[in-house]
Parts: structure tokens; sequence; C-alpha cells
């Protein structure tokens, strides 16, 4: 058995979190299902489902979500309503799913355009972001929306592209402060002074998985090509900061071998599923097998993360728990406050990433 329809399958068996409408829960259900597709586990889809179904109340209200806050990760669970409306079309989903549309119209915006991250951090932008909110807004305007919702997703994208890339690496940094107010802002651009490399997993699979839905017809052009652009020009710099040693990435990224800085498993999680992803979509304009021998490599370091317990169950370790800007007490994305935060095994957002990746592996592995 693969090893994440084993992974996916214990996930179900010793599931003890309340169900709660989060993007980190969301994420992992998300693999699951995909996986339970591939392997035809109808009581795996029936789990999924039935435990997401709880969320969503017969009059389309979410419970535990407040539109009120305009947090961009409360948009993310959206891409499982999605699924379970196409399947049964019950209208309490298609309600909640307007709910979610209503929220990305009125969104907070800086004066560029760009949707702030969260109410309570005007005027920035975060480039984790455009994962939570993209596949899901782009789904919804192919099948719902309007020309002007396809102009809003690259006007994002573009916002992106022009002000969060370092010059130097080509890499991309965690925030942009179109006020400059904030006091992790260090330099001329108004970034975060750091390369958290959890946020570029997030963007890689936001351009990955966009690509997956926007059509390349004249209608959608401008933005298809925006995006194969965006996803195309990181296929060098991550290799670039490829560990040699283990076939992962730094924490911080773009500073192998700095004293403190560690490998880190979601985010190599992340990269290996775009490096994959990117070959099976056939999307890489460089050598294959440069791309290929990356993806593999960097599995190869995340399953070297991987312990099992006496009872058989699986591990996922080597996971930062969580990394943010602002808020008190004060986090000022500094080379220090990035690999000083705390590092665990079993995190939402590290089995996420592995699920995805092994998915993209394991197709790898039978072609």
């Amino acid at each position: 058995m693969k090893i994440s329809s084993q992974l996916s399958i214990q996930i179900m068996q010793h599931f003890s979190q309340k169900i709660c409408w989060s993007y980190h829960q969301a994420f992992v259900l998300q693999g699951m299902y995909q996986i339970a597709l591939r392997d035809k586990n109808e009581p795996l889809v029936s789990w999924i489902e039935s435990e997401f179904d709880q969320l969503i109340m017969e009059d389309g209200e979410i419970a535990g979500y407040k539109k009120t806050e305009y947090n961009l990760d409360n948009i993310y669970p959206g891409n499982l309503l999605l699924i379970l409306y196409h399947k049964t079309q019950k209208e309490k989903y298609k309600k909640a799913i307007l709910t979610l549309y209503s929220q990305l119209k009125s969104q907070p915006r800086n004066r560029s355009g760009g949707f702030w991250h969260k109410k309570i951090y005007p005027w920035q932008m975060w480039l984790n972001g455009f994962y939570m909110y993209g596949p899901f807004y782009a789904h919804y305007a192919l099948e719902f929306g309007t020309k002007e919702d396809f102009e809003n997703i690259l006007q994002q994208l573009y916002l992106i592209e022009s002000h969060f890339k370092d010059k130097k690496t080509s890499l991309l940094y965690q925030a942009w402060d179109e006020s400059r107010k904030q006091l992790w802002v260090e330099n001329e651009n108004g970034c975060s002074p750091t390369i958290f490399a959890r946020s570029m997993g997030w963007y890689c699979m936001a351009l990955i998985d966009l690509l997956d839905i926007i059509p390349d017809d004249k209608d959608h052009k401008n933005l298809y090509f925006a995006l194969l652009n965006a996803a195309q020009s990181l296929i060098d710099p991550i290799l670039i900061f490829q560990n040699e040693n283990d076939g992962m990435w730094f924490q911080v990224m773009d500073k192998p071998g700095h004293k403190g800085n560690y490998t880190e498993t979601s985010a190599s999680a992340m990269f290996v599923y775009f490096l994959y992803k990117m070959l099976r979509k056939q999307y890489c304009a460089d050598s294959d097998h440069k791309i290929f021998e990356a993806a593999r490599n960097g599995y190869k370091g995340i399953c070297s993360k991987l312990s099992v317990d006496e009872n058989g169950l699986f591990h996922i370790n080597g996971v930062c728990k969580k990394s943010g800007l602002g808020r008190n007490p004060y986090r000022d994305g500094s080379y220090k406050y990035y690999i000083e935060e705390p590092v665990i095994s079993d995190d939402d957002k590290g089995i996420g990433a592995f699920l995805l990746a092994s998915l993209e592996h394991e197709a790898a592995a039978e072609q």
C-alpha cells in the first residue's frame, strides 16, 4: 500500500481533533480527499465528506466563520465546499460558497488594490494568502463569476511579483506593507526582512494549482501566462537553494549553513509537490532530468523525517509550528525569530504538504 494511502487511513482511524473551519484542517482533508479518489476508497471519501458537512448549517451558515475578520486564511476551506457542491448540488453549500465570495468582493485593499491578509493587518499583503484564496477564487470565477474576478486575481499576482521579490535571489519575502509602518519593514520595498521557506512553498503551490484551473484560451491568456511565467521563474531559485546533503530546503531559505538554521519538512514537501507537478503538467522549460532529480531527492529527505511508533503509526517530524509578523508579543520577521519558533511533529501543515508531495511522487513513480 502506498504511504499516502496508509497515512490517510491512519488519520481517519485516529482523528481526535474537533473539526473546525480552518485552513490547516482543510489542507489535510484536501490531500486525503485526492488520495481517497485516486484509491477509490469510498469509506474514506464518505468520512471526509461527513466531517466537513458538520460545519455547514442547513441555511448555509458556516460554523466558526466570521466574515468581519476579513481573514484570507478562512477562504481556503471553500475548495472543499466547491467539491461537495458539485457532487451533491446541496443548496446549503452554494449559499456558503456565496458567503466566501462576498468576503473577497469586500476584502479591504491597500492603495494599489492588493488584498489585506486580514483586517488586523492593515495595508499588508502576505505571500501565503495567495494560496489561501487564489484557487477558490479562480474556481468560483470560472463557474459563477465575471471577467472582473479574473482581473482581480491578475492584479494580486502582479503586485506580488512586483513587490515581494528579492532582486539578488529571485525568492520572495513573506509580506509587503505598502504603508511601510510596520517595524518589520527593513528594506526599501517595504517587505519583511527574511526569506521564510514555507511562505515560498504556499506561493509555489498557489501558482501550480491555479494553472490547473485557468484555461489557456483567448479570454484568460493574460492571467494564464502570468501564472506560468511566475511558476517557471521559481524553478532555478528553488533548485539553487536545495540542500545537497538531504535534498530538503532550509527554514530561512536563502541562508543555508547559518547558525541555527535547519531543513524544514512542510516547506520541503511543498517544493517537492511543485516540482513534480510542474514536470507532470509539462510546464518546465528547463532540463526535466535535473528537476526530477531535485524532486526525488527532496522526497527522500522528507521521508527521512518520518518515524513510526510502537503502534505502527506514522509521525511527520521537523515542522515549524507557526510563524507570522506583528501582533503582541511582536514578531519582527528576523532570522532569529524564524529559527527560534517551535519545531514539532504531526502539524497539519506538515501532514497536508506531505500528502500532496506523496501524491505527485507516487504518480511520477508509476510513469
